[in-house]
């Protein structure tokens, strides 16, 4: 429709599982949709272990359906159907890597440091031979500079976000909520910054508490905390909500 813009977030917020199961809960990650398939392909083999050239990866979204492959390695990453909180399923080999994991920990146990530097079949050996992890230099110089550029966007829109402020909280999936901003800043165990919001009707998750810290104070079910991205200030009235007509 002419004259009508949709626009998205440029990062998307997604729970990484593997095919051999052995990593537990999923891990969440930050990515950028800007980034091609191939290099989301590099970013995850950070987190899994596997590799960009043979992994496969699925999408699921917050029920466990199957949305799509990811596999055309020339594509955006943001050309996918992937959304906010989905689960980005990546099967490979991951046989070898779990075999070195599961005596690696014993070994280096009864092993000096440099006794265990000196063998060529430990975990760490693999890992620095096939550049993975912490051992890519080059990847890792990339992913501390593409974390440090998302914190300073981030700091530059939670900087237009006064506390007192009124606001609309704009989340993937969710209607639009009307809110007074009463927090600005970190949270205690989460990465960047956040806002903290008292919501008009009771829509919240909590009090201004989190995990036995209070950032401020409000009714129970009023509070919440979302990224700044989500957060848009401006001349947004307080509207009335006739909560007992609703089912």
């Amino acid at each position: 429709m002419e004259g009508v813009h949709v626009i998205t977030p440029d990062y998307i917020n997604v729970h990484i599982t593997r095919s051999d199961g052995e990593d537990g809960a999923p891990v969440e990650r930050r990515f950028k949709k800007a980034i091609s398939v191939l290099e989301f392909k590099t970013k995850l083999e950070l987190v899994t272990g596997g590799s960009a050239s043979t992994m496969k990866i699925k999408v699921y979204d917050n029920k466990n359906n199957f949305v799509c492959d990811v596999d055309n390695d020339s594509a955006l990453l943001g050309s996918y159907p992937i959304d906010e909180g989905m689960r980005i399923h990546v099967i490979d080999n991951f046989a070898l890597v779990k075999d070195f994991a599961s005596s690696d920990s014993a070994e280096r146990f009864r092993l000096s440091e440099e006794e265990y530097e000196k063998k060529g079949d430990t975990l760490r050996s693999f890992l620095q031979r096939n550049k993975l992890g912490k051992y890519n230099e080059e990847e890792m110089t990339k992913l501390k500079e593409q974390q440090q550029q998302e914190l300073e966007e981030e700091a530059n829109l939670a900087a237009k976000v006064l506390v007192g402020a009124r606001c609309e909280v704009r989340a993937p999936r969710q209607p639009p909520r009307r809110a007074t901003v009463r927090y600005n800043g970190p949270l205690a165990g989460a990465r960047g910054l956040w806002i903290g919001v008292q919501y008009d009707e009771p829509l919240g998750k909590n009090d201004g508490e989190v995990n036995g810290k209070r950032y401020f104070t409000c009714p129970p079910n009023y509070g919440g905390f979302v990224k700044p991205v989500y957060v848009t200030v401006g001349d947004f009235p307080e509207e009335k909500y006739d909560l007992e007509d609703e089912i």
